[in-house]
């Protein structure tokens, strides 16, 4: 198995719920909303991993703990065999550096009263890149054009507001790419572009992987994107993975009931082998107070009376050996 640069393991992250003034004087234990719970993955270089789901299953809030703009509750993050959890401020500026985020939404994330090179300055002044000004506005200009902007020179005097959306989100990517990460989180790259564009993002951040050797874990809800670019694809459900494996694997042979319904609603090209959607009933458990037993149950086709006693695990079927395709499920 290839050496992991990036590994979660056992990763928690609870939210508290405030108290009322009746509960408070009452001494009530304070309830907690279970964002994450007990994810593990690993991502190695050059490599991509895409974390499906649908939302509020802990997908961002997975991300965001990977660059510590939240804290855990339990569980480690390990960036190259050494722990990143619970560093303070000025060790975890360094990592930072290691380990971006390119955010979902371009029109939040980039400031819109400063120019692109000023956007792309920011990161480098901070960590302390480019001698000069006009040496960061090189290193900008190369990582615009790395993005897909060239010439880059023609982008830095622009503000935001100037831009298309796709070329937004490509001086995201480009803000992310000057400081040379080895690990990209993206999350939802292109859910805010048109589908014309989207392609030319997507296969960005394919290129960057193949060609730079960078680590990319790829937040999405679109299966059909995961199956086409990614390496392999983690299902999440209510804060745990239920399902991870080669991309090909999940796509072609998927073993959760969760994961079949996600795949049954993907438009197949040729009319003919369009299917029946499975559609879920039931509703999603609330995270405060997850019952015991399997978390899919309620909304599960398949489960049976087991499966409200025993909460699955990940594990590998014996026909799985060979590619690692794990599944939390009792009757999979």
């Amino acid at each position: 198995m290839t050496q992991a640069l990036l590994e979660i393991e056992d990763l928690s992250i609870h939210y508290p719920v405030r108290r009322g003034l009746f509960q408070a004087l009452g001494r009530r234990p304070r309830s907690v909303v279970h964002a994450v719970d007990g994810v593990s993955l690993r991502l190695a270089r050059g490599e991509m991993v895409a974390v499906v789901g649908e939302s509020g299953c802990g997908k961002s809030t997975t991300a965001k703990a990977i660059c510590g703009l939240v804290s855990p509750t339990g569980g480690s993050v390990r960036l190259d065999g050494r722990e990143i959890t619970g560093l303070p401020e000025r060790r975890l500026r360094p990592v930072r550096r290691r380990v971006q985020m390119i955010y979902q939404d371009p029109y939040e994330s980039l400031d819109p009263l400063c120019r692109v090179r000023d956007i792309l300055a920011e990161p480098m002044l901070i960590h302390g890149l480019g001698g000069s000004r006009a040496e960061r506005a090189t290193l900008a200009e190369e990582a615009l054009e790395r993005s897909g902007l060239a010439p880059g020179r023609a982008f830095l005097d622009r503000y935001p507001h100037e831009l298309s959306g796709g070329q937004r989100q490509r001086v995201a990517i480009a803000a992310a790419l000057v400081l040379g990460p080895e690990v990209l989180l993206a999350d939802e790259p292109v859910s805010m572009l048109d589908v014309s564009v989207r392609a030319g993002v997507l296969s960005l951040l394919d290129t960057l992987r193949r060609d730079q050797d960078t680590a990319i874990l790829m937040i999405t809800h679109d299966l059909s994107t995961a199956a086409h670019f990614a390496d392999r694809i983690v299902v999440m459900y209510l804060g745990r993975v239920v399902e991870q494996g080669p991309a090909h694997e999940v796509v072609h042979h998927p073993r959760h009931p969760y994961t079949q319904a996600l795949l049954s609603a993907v438009p197949q090209r040729d009319p003919r082998d369009q299917a029946k959607p499975q559609l879920l009933t039931g509703e999603t458990p609330d995270p405060v107070d997850i019952p015991p037993g399997c978390r899919f149950r309620s909304r599960c086709p398949v489960g049976e009376t087991d499966c409200e006693l025993t909460d699955p695990v990940l594990r590998v079927g014996p026909s799985d050996m060979d590619s690692g395709h794990e599944v939390a499920c009792l009757h999979a």
